[in-house]
């Protein structure tokens, strides 16, 4: 008889191997956030919201409703709402009311907020790539990245 998936428990390779994963995870958010932080004072998840606020621009869409947004980040809307407040007090976005939808509020990424990450994605990407180098000192972890990337 097998087990049903709620019952298996990880064996102790797995519990290692997301132990490593998850403290990888935290130093490199960690990394990244204070590159972000000390050269455009901007957080990892105002990064990632100016990224997919950017990815969105120029399609015909007026931006991304909070819900997506908050999809997009990672966040529950409740924070993608605050976030979105402090990037608009930077005016690095603007909130939209669409005039053919008048059922919600969308974000989109303003002039300011794409100059500002179009600067921020080159420190962005070599802060993850010194990040990645560092993992590569780490057969366990080498091994892992090199599984979830492909």
């Amino acid at each position: 008889m097998s087990q049903s998936a709620s019952e298996r428990q990880a064996t102790q390779t797995e519990q290692g191997a997301w132990n490593k994963l998850a403290a990888f995870h935290t130093q490199v958010s960690e990394l990244v956030e204070k590159a972000l932080q000390d050269r455009f004072g901007l957080s990892l998840s105002e990064y990632t919201a100016l990224e997919a606020l950017a990815k969105i621009s120029g399609s015909g869409r007026p931006g991304l409703r909070m819900q997506a947004l908050a999809e997009a980040v990672g966040m529950n809307q409740s924070s993608v709402s605050r976030l979105v407040t402090r990037l608009e007090r930077q005016v690095l976005v603007e909130r939209i009311h669409y005039e053919k939808d008048r059922r919600g509020v969308f974000t989109a990424i303003t002039a300011s907020g794409r100059e500002t990450l179009e600067a921020a994605v080159p420190v962005y990407l070599q802060t993850l790539a010194a990040a990645f180098d560092r993992a590569n000192a780490d057969p366990d972890l080498r091994e892992m990245v090199k599984r979830i990337g492909s």
